[in-house]
């Protein structure tokens, strides 16, 4: 779908400006995000019982999914140039952009925190979480989302994006990442549960 709303909008390639794409083709792309987000969350809890082998599940199919997206527009379209590339990520609830870097960051961190999930349980010390770490996370996904679309409006009026809040970035970022290495520490500190694995 990439490749060819690229060639219908951006024939010469991919650039800011955005390019502006009817609206009901808009609402279709918008659907098209949507249900991709929904299939990788079922892709997710396929083979698993209980909220964290599923969650770990969805995040490890949305990192992969989305490295994947990117080598394989490297390897159709000879694009991005590099890292530092700037794209637009999602469309929902308003456009979010920046450098290509920052979306392959977060799905190394959402890989990672798979992993970890996913060793604690084979380990019989799953993973838990308060509401108040909960907070923090929706918290930490949030900033990473505001330094994502801060200048949406903008962008959407024509400006050419020219700097990315990378502090703003690596607030969310090294917020969720703390809250998850407090949370590996806690389950390990914890007598093991024989059978968690799938719990």
């Amino acid at each position: 779908m990439v490749v060819y709303l690229r060639q219908l909008y951006y024939p010469a390639g991919f650039t800011f400006p955005l390019a502006v794409i009817p609206g009901s083709q808009a609402l279709v792309e918008i659907g098209r995000e949507i249900a991709t987000i929904v299939m990788l969350w079922a892709a997710g809890r396929l083979g698993t019982r209980g909220f964290w082998p599923g969650f770990a599940g969805f995040i490890f199919a949305f990192g992969v999914w989305d490295i994947c997206y990117y080598v394989w527009l490297k390897v159709l379209l000879g694009w991005p140039d590099s890292l530092l590339t700037w794209d637009v990520l999602f469309l929902v609830p308003v456009p979010w952009v920046g450098p290509v870097l920052a979306p392959v960051l977060v799905s190394i961190s959402l890989i990672g925190a798979a992993a970890a999930i996913e060793t604690l349980s084979a380990r019989g010390c799953p993973l838990r979480a308060n509401a108040l770490e909960w907070l923090g996370v929706a918290a930490a996904g949030l900033i990473v989302i505001l330094s994502f679309t801060w200048d949406a409006k903008e962008i959407v009026g024509g400006r050419v994006p020219t700097g990315f809040r990378w502090g703003l970035f690596a607030a969310g970022e090294l917020l969720a990442l703390g809250l998850l290495a407090r949370g590996v520490r806690a389950a390990l500190a914890r007598p093991r549960v024989e059978g968690s694995l799938r719990r």
